[in-house]
């Protein structure tokens, strides 16, 4: 991940896109108030709850919301609100159109999940109880099936909270004589974090050849592992049974989705072991008629996205920042892309503290205190003590706000 050049180039305009007016159901269905009363009246609901907003320069995280919902997206949301529908055949039919729009392997599919932490508790769930529906009601006592599932040491992180929710033993490794000695009868999966790659010793393509090699079922978590648009795909071809993402970072469909793309046996097990199916471990991740229509919306727009353009903004946004807060004395600026998951231009921030006598934690205090609030954040990846940010959450114009308030604070301390 090494620093590179900053090559100016065309800036682009990004034109916003207005959804289209909705008509209501004829039946039995009222007209939509053109305006709302009471709560919401302000068009900022977060204002009437004291909640302040802020300026997203750390990227598409969970805690800050995601990413922000597309127009189109919300619209085609609104319409699947007006109606009732069985949500077995909206998911069966949502994962036949998200596989041909993905163009996966025969023999392949996808559900929609209530986020990426979700399909990963479905995913290893229908793995375990296969199609047993005494199985599903039974979990998370494992009494007749496999128990454990094996992770790299590199890639233990807290979204094993939703693996041990089925009741599963994690088991660690670091060699590959490791895997082959812990690898046994008890073992349902091999669990791989993406974002854990370069870290672990076995990386994502070996992991997928060994787990077929000892015909163990494996997973890929590439929650966040988009850009590149590819992504949505290289690790079913890598040979991986399983792979989670999220719905709402980067293609920016509804917070609360996920998909889960695989086998089709597994996903249709997955899916015994999702709502609406009860009971079963996984009845309380609800996914919504609307999120699985709005997931669908959201990566049919992602694919036809110009994705090239996009990157061309983010980097002339942190452009622009670099050229206003670089004017101060001993401000220093470097730009990155991180090799895996939020694969999109960010900019470290560094300056000389005799100079401008701050450090970063409280530089980014001070963002978050400012107003409007902006976040960003210290020690993102492997640069510890340093302030980052990237630029692909920022809304039109909210790059010159920052770069006014970065420079505010540093002239102020200087």
């Amino acid at each position: 991940m090494s620093l590179v050049p900053w090559n100016r180039r065309d800036f682009l305009q990004s034109a916003a896109v207005a959804a289209g007016s909705l008509t209501a159901p004829a039946r039995r269905f009222a007209t939509r108030p053109k305006f709302l009363r009471g709560f919401g009246e302000s068009e900022n609901p977060y204002k009437e709850l004291s909640v302040p907003t802020v300026i997203n320069c750390w990227g598409t995280v969970t805690v800050l919301g995601g990413s922000l919902i597309r127009p189109e997206v919300e619209a085609v949301m609104a319409q699947a609100s007006r109606h009732f529908v069985r949500l077995l055949e909206l998911h069966a039919a949502a994962g036949a159109r998200i596989s041909e729009m993905l163009k996966l392997p025969a023999g392949h599919s996808a559900l929609v999940t209530s986020g990426a932490a979700a399909a990963i508790q479905s995913g290893l769930a229908g793995i375990l109880t296969g199609k047993n529906q005494e199985f599903v009601k039974q979990l998370p006592d494992l009494t007749g099936m496999k128990s454990e599932v094996v992770i790299q040491r590199a890639h233990r992180n807290e979204y094993e909270s939703q693996m041990r929710t089925t009741g599963v033993k994690i088991v660690e490794v670091e060699t590959r004589d490791d895997l082959r000695q812990k690898i046994s009868d008890r073992t349902a999966m091999m669990h791989f974090a993406n974002y854990g790659n370069s870290a672990g010793q076995i990386k994502v393509d070996e992991w997928a050849k060994l787990a077929a090699e000892y015909k163990v079922p494996c997973l890929n978590d590439a929650a966040a592992d988009t850009p590149p648009v590819s992504h949505l795909t290289d690790y079913i071809h890598l040979g991986y049974d399983l792979v989670v993402y999220s719905g709402g970072k980067a293609m920016r469909g509804p917070q609360c989705a996920g998909l889960l793309l695989g086998r089709a046996d597994l996903i249709a097990n997955a899916l015994l072991n999702s709502s609406p199916n009860s009971p079963s471990v996984g009845r309380g991740q609800k996914v919504g008629k609307e999120e699985i229509v709005g997931m669908i919306k959201a990566l049919e727009l992602y694919l036809d996205e110009d994705h090239d353009a996009l990157q061309r903004i983010w980097q002339d946004r942190l452009k622009l920042i670099s050229d206003r807060i670089t004017k101060v004395p001993r401000v220093v600026t470097a730009f990155y892309v991180p090799e895996i998951a939020n694969h999109v231009p960010h900019m470290q921030i560094t300056w000389d503290q005799n100079s401008v006598r701050l450090t970063p934690e409280r530089v980014s205090q001070l963002l978050e205190e400012s107003e409007p609030h902006i976040v960003m954040v210290v020690n993102d990846e492997d640069r510890p003590g340093i302030l980052c940010m990237n630029s692909f959450m920022l809304q039109p114009g909210e790059d010159k706000i920052v770069a006014e308030k970065l420079v505010h604070i540093f002239r102020s301390a200087t």
